[in-house]
């Protein structure tokens, strides 16, 4: 564990007491130890209350509220406030202002609307980190420092514009090598002098104010991607390297946003720079389990497969959507369980005392408006309080282990959905995710990677929708499955390179010799347009014989590959649907459609049987998430049921002990509906899978 040694997994979550009367502390401070409570992230939102302006720094209160916890045995999160500027800054400095997409200056208001590239906003909250790191940086309660919160603004500003360019001078070098990336000779855009470049916005190059990703010019605004991203995380640099300098034992971090897949931040490049990953986890009640799994699985990637901060979520109800329904009874417990199980090691609550004011004063919290612990979730959160305290450090820095990776890769998901390609509906997280889907649905560990990752400690790798190939990636992928890995890509693969200039010559351009292919067209089919893909008879059986597909569907010849499956209908029927190339010791595989989640769930078994990869347990129910973390020679196995009803779960010859308990489980054991079981293997049964 990075810092100072964690000796459990953590629980608890945001705390504002500056919201609330100091006669509510102790009250609160009573009920967190009945609740077992033990980390408080503070001052989130409270730079206003620190700095009331430009020269003037307050933090009585703030020394109040860490002390307090400090004596209540309560570690800290410790917030640098700067989530949200005070209201002088804006007055007196306009430069803190954003510009949205349509070209609006905003007024102050709301958060998460600072302009990155504001020389006031970078001084302020630079010199904010600095201080608080002079004042708390050594304090015994002090677990994780937590910069800003939930950061992320594409600003369209002058002071944007500016750095726009200088970020391109040092890309490009020279104007004739940004004319020639842009492709600028298309509608004279051609470009004599860096000051006459300006944002791709709705002002300039973007058609529809409807749909960002519609613009005349894809490099300009793939860069614009980069570039925004890159000013987001400087800023969040500016905080942690004031911080670190004077508190350099003690891990930094910020909150990454709740859906994961936020589109306008690349979070593996975020990843690199927090010394641990957290995450906000905000899935509504009709979320799929396997989407949420997927933005575990993510958020566990992003450091190479390290533990991961579930930092926020709900004890109960959300407070931002059309209809905030409570999380039935159990089910907090289950997708706490779920978050440790993909590699959490923090449960924690957006918040712990609710507000009674503003626009989350409905959003669900430990100790709700009633102000007492005689409620059905304050009971909830006190139990699994105390579940995890008597697991203690058991689980703590285990790892998930696999031998299948899926690559998600911020800048092909940007370059592909700014394409202009065949169809509004290829969306890149939806093509990422049906690939996810299946073998989820098995059981099947996968981690997520992205196109910087080593492949070579996996059998099996899935690169969906590869549409941008950057400089080296088919040399590496060709690496892979020379020595015998297993890659599976798809249809609007190899199509472009860095800057989005189509790679000439044939799609898929560089992956073309390793797939043994060459696609001539691509169809794109309405939204009640299918096709089918027939697989052929060497894949045995009648149940294989054909499934639906859609979105689009390559017309491909073969060159080396054979073909797998072809198309059942149109005038392209008979042509290859899905094909196999064998190159060095391994296989690269191609659908050149949008194959249906039968197929996937059918075809994706078939070829981890062939590569030894079995579901983590056979049999496993429908609706029965099953996970293994492991360290230290020990596996610890979690059993999850997400079905509406009790399932049995056999375990072959799986022998497990139960946490915390110690209870012998063998045979077949019954999950109730939203029942967990954790426990620990007892010896290696078949049941128990890749080692």
């Amino acid at each position: 564990m990075i810092g100072r040694a964690w000796n459990k997994m953590y629980y608890g979550g945001d705390y504002n007491p500056e919201q609330w009367p100091r006669e509510v502390w102790d009250e609160d401070m009573r009920l967190f130890k009945l609740a077992g409570i033990d980390i408080a992230t503070i001052n989130v939102f409270s730079w206003a209350s620190v700095q009331p302006d430009e020269h003037t720094y307050r933090f009585e209160q703030l020394d109040e509220i860490v002390d307090k916890l400090h004596r209540s045995g309560i570690k800290i999160a410790l917030g640098t406030g700067t989530a949200m500027y005070p209201a002088w800054m804006a007055t007196r400095y306009p430069d803190v202002l954003s510009v949205d997409f349509a070209g609006r200056k905003r007024k102050y208001g709301m958060r998460h609307n600072n302009c990155p590239n504001s020389p006031t906003w970078r001084l302020y909250a630079e010199r904010m980190s600095r201080k608080l790191a002079e004042r708390y940086g050594d304090h015994p309660a002090l677990l994780v420092w937590h910069v800003n919160n939930e950061m992320g603004c594409q600003c369209y500003c002058d002071n944007c514009e500016k750095a726009f360019r200088q970020w391109l001078m040092r890309k490009y070098g020279s104007l004739d090598a940004l004319n020639q990336a842009w492709y600028t000779r298309f509608w004279g855009h051609t470009f004599y002098d860096w000051d006459e470049i300006v944002l791709p916005n709705l002002l300039s190059e973007h058609l529809d104010p409807n749909d960002p990703d519609k613009t005349a010019f894809q490099g300009i605004s793939l860069d614009y991607y980069r570039f925004n991203s890159e000013s987001v995380l400087e800023t969040y640099l500016l905080e942690y390297n004031a911080i670190k300098a004077l508190s350099p034992n003690v891990p930094i971090t910020s909150n990454l946003h709740g859906h994961g897949t936020y589109k306008p931040l690349d979070y593996f490049q975020w990843g690199k720079h927090c010394d641990i990953v957290a995450w906000d986890n905000y899935p509504a009640f009709d979320t799929p389990t396997a989407v949420t799994a997927f933005r575990l699985d993510l958020m566990r990637g992003l450091k190479d497969g390290a533990p991961f901060m579930l930092m926020e979520q709900t004890p109960s109800q959300q407070n931002w959507q059309p209809y905030n329904s409570l999380k039935r009874p159990g089910v907090m417990r289950l997708w706490s369980w779920q978050a440790v199980a993909r590699g959490a090691d923090t449960v924690m609550f957006f918040q712990l005392r609710r507000s009674f004011g503003a626009c989350e004063k409905f959003h669900g919290a430990v100790i709700e408006h009633a102000g007492h612990e005689h409620t059905r979730v304050f009971g909830e959160v006190s139990e699994l309080g105390a579940e995890l305290q008597a697991i203690g450090d058991t689980l703590l820095d285990s790892r998930v282990e696999s031998r299948v990776a899926i690559v998600f890769d911020w800048e092909v998901w940007w370059a592909a959905e700014l394409s202009s390609g065949p169809s509004v509906r290829l969306k890149y997280v939806d093509e990422v995710q049906k690939y996810y889907d299946a073998f989820f649905a098995r059981n099947i560990p996968v981690d997520i990677v992205n196109t910087e990752s080593d492949l070579q400690r996996y059998d099996l790798v899935v690169a969906p929708v590869l549409y941008r190939v950057k400089p080296g990636y088919a040399e590496k992928l060709e690496r892979f499955v020379e020595r015998g890995g297993t890659l599976v890509t798809t249809y609007f693969s190899g199509i472009a390179g860095e800057t989005d200039l189509v790679t000439l010559g044939g799609y898929p351009g560089e992956l073309r010799k390793l797939l043994g292919l060459w696609v001539e067209e691509t169809d794109a089919l309405f939204p009640d347009q299918s096709n089918r893909i027939v697989l052929q008879e060497s894949l045995g059986g009648g149940e294989w014989t054909e499934y639906g597909c859609g979105i689009v569907c390559d017309l491909l010849h073969l060159e080396g590959a054979q073909a797998m499956a072809v198309y059942g209908d149109d005038f392209y029927r008979g042509m290859p649907a899905l094909t196999r190339n064998r190159f060095g010791r391994g296989e690269a595989w191609y659908v050149a459609s949008s194959p249906d989640a039968e197929f996937l769930l059918d075809w994706t078994a078939r070829l981890c049987r062939g590569l030894g990869i079995a579901p983590l347990l056979e049999g496993a129910p429908d609706g029965v998430e099953i996970t293994k973390r492991s360290k230290d020679g020990r596996s610890y196995w979690f059993l999850l049921n997400h079905a509406g009803e009790a399932r049995s779960v056999p375990l072959g010859d799986l022998k497990l002990r139960s946490l915390p308990d110690g209870q012998l489980l063998a045979g077949t054991i019954k999950l109730e509906p939203a029942g967990v079981t954790i426990a620990e293997q007892i010896g290696q049964g078949s049941g128990w899978n890749n080692e």
